[in-house]
């Protein structure tokens, strides 16, 4: 899961950060309303979690601005105001949900599932390819019926493939997949996922490989 997080308050949004970090909830944080409402137009989410109270204005302002451009992603509303009249007009604003803080992150998480499991970006069928499979609702891949494990990231990047079998993938799109914004990244980080799935695909027997495309990407495809 992807989310994008308008949260102002930095003590706030590092305990979310991490919470999600460790839930393995890839999470692009901003702290303004234009900021997010930028990282919208150009990013793809399954969910958009904001407060009201902010820097340049009510964020309300901005679940109303989504829904008038039919922006699809699901909205959830996370504040201090919690007053009935505060949630139904959040609730007529457009957005999809409502939490007042305080608030259990185990709920939030609960909250978050569900509203990716309505969102357009939710996919819950198996990647198959050859004898390759993975499960984007269990995070599981299996090859030839063996579950095989992976770490979350390598998982990623292999999902991020699978969803587009003999089509290039680009490095910056694979990437994105795997990590937030904030996330520190190495120079070859990508490319030692990479080496490390395909020693896994290869000991496990797997029907497909994955190419490298010289400073584009890469692509997954059925053994020559």
């Amino acid at each position: 899961m992807r989310i994008l997080l308008l949260e102002d308050e930095p003590e706030m949004a590092q305990a979310l950060l991490e919470a999600l970090r460790r839930r393995d909830v890839l999470a692009d944080h901003v702290r303004t309303i234009a900021d997010a409402d930028a990282m919208a137009r150009v990013g793809t989410y399954d969910v958009l979690v904001l407060d009201r109270r902010l820097p340049d204005g009510e964020g309300l302002d901005l679940v109303a601005a989504l829904r008038q451009r039919k922006h699809p992603v699901p909205i959830l509303v996370l504040t201090a105001l919690g007053s009935v009249d505060h949630r139904v007009d959040g609730l007529d604003s457009g957005a999809d949900d409502y939490l007042a803080k305080p608030f259990a992150i185990e709920e939030l998480l609960a909250r978050l599932r569900a509203l990716q499991r309505r969102g357009p970006t939710i996919s819950d069928k198996y990647l198959d390819f050859h004898n390759l499979s993975v499960d984007p609702r269990s995070n599981e891949v299996s090859i030839a019926g063996s579950i095989i494990e992976f770490p979350r990231r390598e998982y990623l990047v292999l999902e991020a493939l699978m969803r587009r079998p003999n089509r290039i993938v680009t490095r910056s799109n694979l990437i994105e997949a795997v990590y937030a914004l904030e996330d520190e990244i190495g120079s070859n980080a990508l490319d030692a996922h990479i080496s490390r799935i395909r020693k896994k695909l290869v000991q496990a027997g797997a029907e497909v490989e994955i190419r490298a495309v010289r400073n584009i990407g890469y692509l997954v495809r059925a053994k020559a």
